[in-house]
């Protein structure tokens, strides 16, 4: 089965989510491959990545003030602080979400849903150059 792989660098100037859906397509263009499947993997422990609602920005900006909440940085039971206030919180971020993503392609095109992209979400502050493996199968 043939396969083309590369990875991408993802400018990140702080929490939220980047729409990275456009790049993905490129790859599956560039492969020559009509129909198959594409992994993408994040490889980081402080980000990851999301398919979601790609239409409002408000549904994202609802999903990251939740994870937010739930995992608030600084919070005073984390042991492991030496990167900063963020650094735990962005790791529990990422174990509780997915560092992967697989999405089926035909005639060349990504098969998502009308309303669905794909997203790397930075959970760190400040700014990172964030790696992006994808690999796309297929024929």
């Amino acid at each position: 089965m043939p396969v083309h792989q590369s990875i991408l660098t993802v400018s990140t100037d702080g929490p939220g989510t980047y729409d990275i859906t456009d790049l993905i397509a490129v790859e599956v263009r560039c492969s020559g491959l009509t129909k198959g499947i594409v992994t993408v993997f994040c490889r980081h422990t402080s980000c990851s990545l999301v398919i979601f609602e790609n239409a409002d920005p408000s549904a994202r900006a609802d999903l990251e003030a939740w994870i937010d909440r739930t995992v608030p940085a600084g919070d005073p039971y984390f042991t492991h602080t030496a990167e900063g206030p963020d650094d735990m919180p962005g790791h529990i971020k990422t174990a509780i979400t997915r560092t992967s993503e697989t999405i089926p392609f035909g005639d060349g095109r990504l098969l998502l849903g009308t309303w669905q992209g794909v997203f790397l979400w930075e959970h760190r502050s400040g700014s990172h150059q964030r790696s992006v493996a994808v690999t796309v199968l297929g024929e």
